[in-house]
């Protein structure tokens, strides 16, 4: 039988994400999730399944020095987890920040979606792109 998380668990689950992704542990990032989780950042298609997931981060992490998920506010509301955060970053050198939302289902202790909720255009302009990854990070 699946384990239910606590919302003080889910709670864990989101700050143990934010040190994954600080640590740059890509690896860690995608186990997290179910192995037919979903990422999905809500102006491109989802990115389905862990080792797409995995992808996606790893790929995501390429040129990335430093990544800080600062966590403003985070709550559970009807057992799904709501994380505003702005996200601070070092990417070729270059600083930049986005302010995100990020709301995460679990099925048991695992993340079975992760909807992000940013300005994309916003977030590309700090990263230094003038090319979307979205399609190389498939």
């Amino acid at each position: 039988m699946a384990v239910t998380l606590s919302d003080e668990q889910k709670i864990a689950k989101g700050r143990e994400m934010a040190e994954a992704w600080r640590a740059l542990d890509w690896r860690k990032v995608a186990d997290m999730f179910a192995p037919d989780g979903v990422l999905h950042s809500m102006m491109v298609e989802p990115i389905v399944g862990r080792e797409a997931v995995y992808k996606r981060v790893s790929g995501l992490g390429d040129g990335l020095e430093s990544i800080v998920l600062n966590i403003r506010h985070m709550g559970v509301i009807d057992g799904v987890l709501y994380m505003e955060r702005t996200d601070e970053f070092t990417i070729r050198g270059k600083f930049g920040s986005a302010p995100v939302v990020g709301v995460l289902e679990f099925d048991g202790d695992l993340i079975s979606v992760w909807r992000e909720y940013y300005d994309r255009a916003h977030l590309l302009k700090a990263m230094g792109l003038v090319e979307d990854f979205d399609a190389k990070t498939r």
